[in-house]
């Protein structure tokens, strides 16, 4: 059983028994000089914290609550590198309430009920207990329901930390009790003067020379780093240790470092994340829009971050009928063909096919109209799943069902010299009910206009109400 007493173990020197084996627990604020840089670096006050304005500048909220020690349960959600988990370890090193310290990789159910037991002691002595979970998406509902009766009658404040989108990875129930904080991805100058920082500060680099071939180099790496104060100062670490070291002692930073430590930008997605759909979005809405560069542009982001292009593929022939339809029949025909050619041989190859099919969509004429007919269409299927068939359009495979009338008055069009009939296919309550409504845009014009031919034709020779 987890042994965390009533004193905050998390942050202090003591052992920790885990399976009766005692561990050494480090302070959150205790440095290694062997550690990596970002970790070296990691801001111990409020004021240290880079970005992050609109949430911990003077007067805001959240910088108030962790200031007055009113903490309340909160998730913090935002992309990595922002320092979502910095925080927690400040409002642990300032907080008077027992702090202990959760990942949702390694805890399972019985942890987090021994956990909350002691949070329940605490409680009776009148201490709080904070319980930061890092990643809280990674637990399940079972997990995450577990602290659920805890935060509701006050045993536990929970922070949570998350890089997915709370409304999707929490259970409703849990999230209705913690207050979301939205951590925003770092601009290209917070992180360049959290470089600076790092060349002067005598827990970074600050007691070494480091000269800069390139005055450029610090700007780059933060443009590289996409918004993760962690990438860029691991960035800058790998920079500086494989510079150029000169006899007396000093290390030159060149743009050629640069180029081989970054040939391959790591790129900001998860496919099965929010920025999963994000991207997915902004190329359909892009297409939509019929603009084929920005469309071009997503389609390489999702290809070179890994995205699955069958993924893709099954995306557009979604798209070929639900934006183009019958304004260009042949936009599903090249969608389906594209789908097979990615399913033939794959990336890299398959993404010239793909490109082929987003470039066509982005200009085919736009037709939202068999879209908006099935959504029409599917309300009042709905509202009136019991309306029956009327009995003129029923099969009548046995004679009693003939006795009965199915089938009986039943027209067949192709016996008329004009193909149609005037026979009521509708139940009678949606009679006159009218969902595809074409369009002029490209070849739907021409359907526009069979149609109008149609139901001309039928109001001509209309046939007397059919009954059931």
């Amino acid at each position: 059983m987890l042994q965390f007493g009533r004193a905050r173990a998390i942050l202090r020197m003591e052992p920790v028994f885990l399976g009766g084996r005692a561990m050494e627990q480090q302070t959150f604020f205790e440095q290694d000089a062997a550690a990596p840089l970002a970790a070296r670096l990691r801001p111990r006050t409020l004021d240290e914290i880079v970005g992050q304005r609109h949430l911990l500048g003077e007067g805001k909220v959240l910088r108030r609550l962790i200031e007055d020690d009113h903490i309340s349960s909160m998730i913090f959600w935002g992309p990595p590198g922002v320092g979502k988990t910095t925080l927690a370890r400040i409002i642990a090193n300032r907080t008077k309430a027992a702090f202990i310290d959760f990942s949702a990789v390694t805890s399972g159910i019985k942890e987090i009920r021994a956990v909350m037991q002691q949070a329940d002691d605490n409680r009776r002595y009148g201490e709080k207990t904070i319980v930061f979970v890092d990643e809280i998406h990674r637990f399940n509902k079972a997990q995450q329901d577990a602290f659920l009766p805890f935060v509701e009658k006050g045993s536990i404040i929970l922070i949570g930390a998350t890089t997915e989108n709370p409304s999707f990875e929490i259970n409703g129930a849990l999230l209705s009790r913690c207050k979301v904080f939205v951590l925003q991805a770092l601009s290209a100058d917070d992180l360049e003067g959290l470089l600076r920082r790092a060349l002067s500060d005598p827990r970074g680099f600050g007691g070494q020379q480091i000269r800069l071939e390139d005055p450029e180099l610090l700007h780059l790496i933060a443009v590289f780093a996409n918004g993760d104060a962690r990438s860029a100062l691991s960035t800058l670490e790998m920079v500086v240790l494989n510079g150029e070291m000169a006899a007396d002692g000093s290390v030159t930073v060149t743009r050629e470092t640069l180029e081989q430590c970054t040939s391959k930008k790591s790129l900001l997605y998860d496919k099965n994340g929010e920025e999963h759909y994000n991207l997915i979005s902004a190329l359909h809405k892009s297409m939509r829009n019929s603009d084929p560069d920005a469309a071009v542009y997503w389609l390489a982001r999702m290809l070179e971050a890994g995205e699955d292009p069958l993924y893709v593929a099954r995306r557009l022939t979604r798209f070929a009928s639900e934006d183009v339809g019958l304004a260009d029949p042949h936009a599903l025909e090249i969608a389906v063909a594209v789908y097979q050619a990615c399913h033939l041989i794959g990336m890299p190859e398959c993404s010239v096919h793909l490109t082929q099919a987003v470039v066509y969509l982005s200009l085919a004429p736009k037709s939202n109209a068999l879209y908006v007919a099935y959504e029409q269409a599917k309300k009042d299927a709905l509202r009136q799943l019991a309306e029956p068939v009327p009995l003129v359009i029923r099969n009548a495979p046995t004679s009693l069902m003939a006795e009965l009338n199915y089938g009986k008055g039943y027209q067949y069009a192709h016996d008329t010299q004009e193909k149609l009939t005037n026979m009521q296919c509708l139940p009678d309550s949606l009679l006159g009910r009218e969902y595809y409504v074409p369009t002029e845009q490209g070849v739907e014009g021409r359907f526009k206009a069979r149609l109008a031919q149609i139901k001309q034709w039928k109001k001509e020779h209309k046939a007397p109400k059919q009954g059931k």
